[in-house]
């Protein structure tokens, strides 16, 4: 497959990390020193089992001891000493990495479990602490975990998620959007707009709505809430958001909420304060370097102030009630912004808050970096967005960078990578990136391709608001940051995407009934480059067969596999059987065009 950038435009995921010498340097920070890296195993703790810490030395410094030092809740700290397993040779530092570890005892469930670790300088009584690399234990980093034996909860595993930027989705009923231009301002999008629309939604089949941040805020985005507890009064009142989620209830649709711990606006009446007095109660709430104008704030921009979340903080009581409210007032769960800004021991805190409130709360992150980072967030958060399998997609199908078999070579190792219960949503675009479409260059094969992976993957899929509706931008952006581009209102009056929106009901409809979240068992079935052919086998939950088959070329072209399980299968598009002869299937498919195949009666 060649290489078609028709565009010019380059796919942002992971920002800088998209980099090669950016991966290279945040590789040579985490083999330097003492680090830990949040690595445990099991990385989801079962109750009454033990523990496994890894730990990495290296130089500049040597170390000849390493120990953590661990409570059990309320019990007394416990030392436990570390013995060096391994010692590895490191070609991008050029030096020697020691690796170490040891076993924290199993604890019963509901116990949070809070430690460091640290290494001893060789030939003194100096210690350096993971990952800060700080000297003092008071400075040190604090990991935690949470033994409470709760796994994802099931309905998780059957939603397909429709996501909406409530500012740029629908305005309320009989109103028009405001008039404007300008992709910064506010255009009119309601709470109210989303309750009106809710028949449509449900009528595409989707079953769960993520709603962008909703809390008061000065932006149109809302990523910078000045109160969690109210929301922002041009999308609607308290009031309008518990009868959203009544009424999505009354369709069988979840509410999942855009939540932000990490930090929050300048303007919000505690940072005022703090900043304007100085013996305000509310300094300890952020990070000061020299107050009052200097602190830390979120990619340092300065209206963004970062909460302080380490434990015993008032601002950490604080964000934790404001989660637990809006899951006590209905709330089916929570996508977390910015999940890897907190620290590690905030986590396991924010899991219990949510669990207790609503038991059957669903939690995943926003962690756009390498897939062995986002999985230590497991047995804190459910999941996380599944960046690796967005980028993917959008490189073999939108830019037509990959050819087939390096997108293959991708899920050989991705599929298997995570637990079974962490569940990372699947999507092609969403408010930070460049949309799909727009990539593909207005080719709407090539979204159907890619959608059709999507559906038929482990993650439960992510649809952002208006690609049923073939919703672009009219330009590109690839700086990272605030892809307003990609966040242009529904223009409802547009009737000419009903063979899209057709699409994905039978994708919702398929997803619904096969639930293809049964592991990864993933049998490759067709995988010819020069054709652009591939195809694949997997088991629904209930052990249903299916295979799905595409033809990503430009040609019509003849898909010819081993029958999978024999017997008649049926291409659940075309609503016709295909059967097996010889031992084989035969069927064709239109230029860029994709079936699945299920086996038995339907």
């Amino acid at each position: 497959m060649n290489a078609e950038k028709k565009t010019g435009i380059k796919d942002v995921v992971f920002g800088p990390q998209i980099r090669p010498e950016n991966r290279v340097a945040t590789h040579i920070r985490n083999r330097t020193g003492v680090r830990h890296l949040h690595r445990r195993s099991p990385a989801i703790a079962n109750p009454d089992s033990p523990v496994e810490l890894t730990v990495t030395t290296s130089g500049p410094l040597p170390f000849d001891e390493v120990a953590c030092w661990f409570r059990f809740g309320d019990l007394g700290q416990v030392r436990l000493e570390f013995s060096c397993e391994a010692i590895e040779w490191d070609d991008v530092r050029w030096d020697y990495v020691r690796a170490w570890s040891a076993a924290v005892p199993g604890a019963p469930p509901g116990t949070m479990v809070t430690y460091r670790v640290g290494a001893r300088i060789t030939g003194s009584e100096r210690w350096v602490y993971a990952d800060n690399q700080a000297e003092s234990p008071e400075e040190a980093s604090i990991f935690a975990y949470s033994v409470d034996g709760i796994g994802t909860p099931g309905w998780a595993r059957t939603v397909r998620i429709y996501h909406i930027f409530v500012d740029r989705f629908a305005p309320d009923p009989g109103l028009t959007w405001n008039r404007t231009m300008d992709l910064r301002a506010v255009h009119g999008g309601t709470l109210k707009g989303v309750i009106d629309r809710l028949d449509y939604i449900h009528g595409l089949g989707f079953n769960a709505i993520w709603l962008s941040p909703i809390f008061a805020s000065p932006s149109h985005h809302g990523y910078d809430a000045t109160d969690l507890f109210q929301v922002e009064p041009r999308l609607g009142t308290n009031a309008d958001l518990e009868d959203l989620i009544r009424q999505a209830h009354s369709l069988g649709i979840r509410i999942l909420l855009d939540f932000v711990p990490n930090h929050w606006s300048d303007r919000h009446p505690t940072f005022e304060h703090a900043r304007k007095h100085p013996d305000s109660p509310f300094r300890s709430w952020y990070h000061w370097d020299a107050w009052p104008d200097t602190y830390r704030s979120f990619f340092d921009v300065r209206t963004m102030p970062k909460i302080n979340l380490s434990a015993g903080s008032p601002a950490r009581d604080h964000v934790l009630e404001a989660a637990r409210y809006w899951l006590q007032r209905g709330a089916d769960g929570y996508r977390v912004d910015h999940a890897e800004g907190p620290g590690a021991d905030f986590w396991p805190a924010f899991r219990r808050t949510c669990l207790e409130a609503r038991p059957e709360a669903w939690l995943f992150g926003e962690v756009g970096r390498a897939p062995d980072v986002m999985r230590t967030y497991a047995g804190e958060l459910h999941g996380n967005l599944d960046f690796n399998l967005a980028r993917a997609l959008r490189r073999t199908f939108a830019l037509r960078e990959w050819p087939l078999s390096e997108f293959a070579a991708f899920l050989q190792g991705h599929l298997g990578f995570f637990p079974v219960e962490f569940l990372a949503p699947a999507f092609l675009d969403n408010h930070d990136m460049n949309r799909f479409l727009f990539l593909a260059g207005g080719n709407r094969a090539r979204l159907r391709l890619a959608a059709l992976l999507m559906y038929t993957l482990p993650g439960p899929p992510v649809v952002y608001y208006g690609t049923e509706r073939g919703l672009s931008q009219p330009r590109g952006n690839d700086e990272g940051v605030g892809l307003d581009e990609a966040r242009q209102p529904v223009d409802w009056k547009d009737e000419s995407s009903a063979d899209l929106q057709e699409y994905y009901i039978h994708l919702n409809a398929l997803r619904g009934e096969l639930e293809p979240v049964a592991g990864s068992e993933h049998t490759v079935l067709v995988l010819d480059d020069e054709r652009e052919l591939y195809a694949y086998r997997r088991k629904g939950a209930s052990g249903r067969v299916y295979v799905v088959a595409i033809n990503a070329g430009r040609e019509p072209a003849t898909v010819d596999l081993p029958d999978s399980g024999g017997g008649t299968f049926t291409d659940v598009f075309a609503r016709s059987p295909v059967r097996a002869e010889g031992g084989r299937l035969k069927f064709e498919l239109a230029p860029e065009s994709g079936a699945v195949l299920t086996s038995g009666d339907r």
